[in-house]
Order: structure tokens, then sequence, then C-alpha cells
């Protein structure tokens, strides 16, 4: 249904991009990553984020890495999609100066599907990467490895998916999830039993600002550790949030707007004090299992909206930041 758009995306013409957008119910809700939030209707998504991401990067295209089609909970359907837009950074975009190179931004995009059209988007674009990549990130360097992340290590993510390992792979995501919540509510981290769910050579992908973390003792040095000793309360609010699973063959995702709620009450997560600040948070995933555990785990969260819950403004600090590089200082 979506082999239009998803082909003008890759060869980004905007009145191709426009036509496509038929598939797209004309009510449509568009959720995307901070600052952007919450746009009503094909044409506004078209002309405030897609126009101004085209704008910076003239010759933009969209590659998809991952494609997952599934019904959640509740029997939607949805389409799962990760990714990166790529292109030469020519222009600011969200005031992040260009660099005149081959950029690179992920994105994973998750489409409801009622009646043959798109009726919702989720979607989180890793719009600290360009900051990145720029050399303007402002705010404190990623514990983990920041690079170009990698699709799927068997090369296919966009499928032919086997249906006969997909109930497996949703129900094995899901009880890690389950029995990862039992640290520390519930006592230590042996309670999470990583063994058991994840590959020893397993990769966690992280959001430009986290990083990458490789095999279990990575992903708790690098993300986890810091994350949970800053936020002890995650996993307390689950009335507060919502998840959208869908799962085809190997591969599991999880979209939800939002899918996390806890607070800062402790230091150490990104540099960040113990601000007490209740915050929801949007983490859009992709999972690949791979005889019986999980091998990758490709992971964006909404940095910036976290950000401007507790009232720091990236793109003020980004703007002061990068004065001495655009030579405006007074």
């Amino acid at each position: 249904m979506i082999k239009a758009l998803r082909a003008a995306l890759y060869d980004y013409d905007p009145a191709t991009v426009r036509t496509a957008l038929a598939a797209v119910a004309p009510n449509a809700t568009f959720n995307l990553a901070f600052p952007f939030e919450t746009m009503e209707g094909p044409e506004a998504y078209f002309d405030t984020a897609l126009t101004a991401l085209h704008t910076a990067i003239p010759d933009l295209e969209r590659r998809e890495q991952i494609v997952v089609q599934g019904a959640d909970d509740d029997g939607a359907e949805w389409i799962g999609m990760g990714g990166f837009y790529t292109g030469t950074f020519r222009r600011p975009f969200l005031d992040i100066p260009p660099t005149g190179h081959l950029a690179h931004m992920r994105f994973h995009e998750f489409f409801r599907i009622e009646d043959g059209k798109i009726v919702e988007m989720q979607a989180l674009w890793d719009i600290p990467e360009l900051m990145m990549q720029a050399g303007a990130w402002p705010l404190s360097p990623s514990l983990g490895r920041e690079w170009h992340i990698p699709g799927p290590a068997t090369g296919d993510g966009l499928g032919p998916h086997d249906p006969n390992q997909t109930a497996f792979a949703r129900q094995h995501v899901i009880d890690m999830l389950l029995t990862m919540k039992k640290h520390p509510s519930e006592g230590g981290p042996e309670l999470m039993e990583l063994e058991r769910f994840w590959h020893p050579r397993m990769n966690w992908y992280g959001p430009s600002g986290i990083g990458t973390g490789r095999g279990i003792e990575g992903f708790r040095n690098w993300h986890q550790i810091p994350f949970l000793n800053a936020m002890p309360d995650r996993g307390t609010y689950p009335t507060e949030s919502t998840f959208h699973f869908m799962a085809e063959g190997n591969y599991v995702g999880v979209t939800g707007w939002p899918d996390m709620v806890q607070s800062i009450s402790h230091a150490g997560w990104l540099g960040l004090p113990p601000v007490g600040k209740k915050i929801t948070m949007r983490s859009l995933d992709f999972w690949r299992i791979e005889n019986g555990l999980i091998r990758e785990n490709w992971v964006l969260v909404d940095l910036l909206h976290m950000y401007d819950q507790i009232g720091i403004d990236v793109f003020a600090r980004l703007r002061e930041f990068n004065k001495a590089h655009q030579g405006t200082m007074t």
C-alpha cells in the first residue's frame, strides 16, 4: 500500500512525494520528534518537516534497513521502518550548521493503517546525530560509541521474514522487557536475567547522545547503569504510557507516544543533576532475534523532548555554542 511513498522518499522529489502522500488519510496524525511534535494531515507533515529537511539536504534520500509489519495487542495494523536519511548537508537544519559533506540521520517511523490508509505516524529522527556530524552537539559527550549505525548483520531486514519465527520473537522481547523491569524496584540486577534473553555478542545501538554498547557489559556500562541509577522508578507508571508491538519473522518493533514515564530523582544520567522531575519518554525500537537470543537492538529515544521537559533548550545552547564557529561573536 505504501510502496509508492517509500519509493518517492528514496529518490526524493517534492512533487512525487506530494503525490505519494495520497496513501495517507487527510486527517492523519503525524507525531514526530521534538521540536516538530504533532502535526495534523499530510500537508502539514510535508510542509513543516520534510520540506525543512529537503531544503537542508537538496539531494535527500531515505534508505530503509528494517521493515516490519504486524498487528498490536488491540488488532491495529502497523508498519515499522528503520533506516536513515542521507545526502549532502548544504543549508542549516533547525539551526544546525551545514557541513557541505555527506550526512546521515537515523529514523524509526511507524505507520498505523486503517481501511487502506495511513491514519497515524509515530516517528523519531535522530536530530542530535546531525548536530554531532556538524561538530555542534552542545551537551555532554556520549558514554557509548557514536558512529554510523549499521543495518542487520544478516542483511535481511527488508524481508522476506519467516512467519514461523514471529510468535517466538515477539514473546521473547516482551518477556525480556517484563523481566528487566524487576530491577531496581524488586531487587538487584541479577533479577533481569540478561543472559537468558541477550546474545553474548549483542549490539545495543542507542540514540546519538547515548551511543552504542557492545555485549551485556557494554549495554550495562554505557547506558543501563546510569539510566536506572538516575530514574529508579522506571516502569512504575504503567497506566500513563502505551505500547504497540509488532513482529515479523525474527524482527520485533515497538512504538508508543509516550512509552515510558519516570522521574529523574538521582544524578548521573547524561551528566544531569537530580532535577526531581517526572518525565515522559518516547523510545521507538527494533530487535533482531538470532538462535533464540537478541543479537541486535536499534533504539531511538527523543532526547531533545526529554531535555525540553526539564527546562534545557538544546537549540538555544546550540546557537550559543556555534557563535565562534559562525563568526558572529560580538
